[in-house]
């Protein structure tokens, strides 16, 4: 239990980070229903790696009828993601997503192909993905990569480019700054993790 206590302190901290509309911790901590998704996450998760499958599939479907979240227990989801509104997200059971990624809503880390084994994506650290956003298959989005809002992705994305449009092209490939953010102005937030 104290791990995943650490864990939701590492979460809200991010959340203060990342979320310019939260003030206070405690504004996070009683009305965020991406923060409770994620607590109901955390919860099954833990009883997922200790085998009580039943219970961890418990908790995820109240979380889905409670926050309108799909995330499947056995989905690897580092400390310190934020999901700035839970309205529709899905994360597949294979899917990986690192610390400091910003989800919003409609965002659906999905498969292709309805196989055994890896089939959901590899999301790295520090990604941005916009709101109704699909990323599907084993592929992977590289750290510091931002997806665009509606997009839909089915290959693999660079490490620090940016991504949009279905199906996805990259619009900068990180190596030189874009002309126009198709996000939100430039956020200082990421240095500081």
């Amino acid at each position: 239990m104290t791990a995943l206590l650490r864990d939701l302190r590492e979460d809200l901290r991010y959340y203060m980070l990342l979320d310019p509309s939260a003030e206070r911790r405690s504004d996070i901590i009683l009305f965020s229903a991406g923060f409770h998704a994620l607590l109901f996450y955390r919860l099954a998760h833990s009883l997922w790696t200790r085998r009580l499958r039943f219970l961890a599939k418990f908790f995820s479907y109240v979380a889905r009828i409670l926050f309108s979240a799909d995330i499947h227990p056995a989905a690897q989801i580092a400390k310190g993601v934020v999901i700035d509104h839970s309205i529709g997200v899905v994360i597949g059971s294979t899917a990986s997503i690192g610390k400091g990624t910003l989800i919003y809503h409609g965002v659906t880390l999905g498969t292709r192909r309805i196989i055994k084994g890896k089939r959901h994506p590899d999301i790295g650290e520090n990604v941005v993905i916009g709101a109704n956003a699909s990323i599907l298959g084993p592929i992977v989005v590289g750290s510091g990569a931002k997806i665009g809002a509606n997009s839909v992705v089915i290959n693999s994305v660079p490490s620090g480019a940016t991504a949009v449009g279905i199906p996805a092209r990259i619009i900068n490939d990180g190596s030189k700054e874009s002309e126009q953010d198709y996000f939100f102005e430039e956020s200082t937030v990421h240095a500081h993790t």
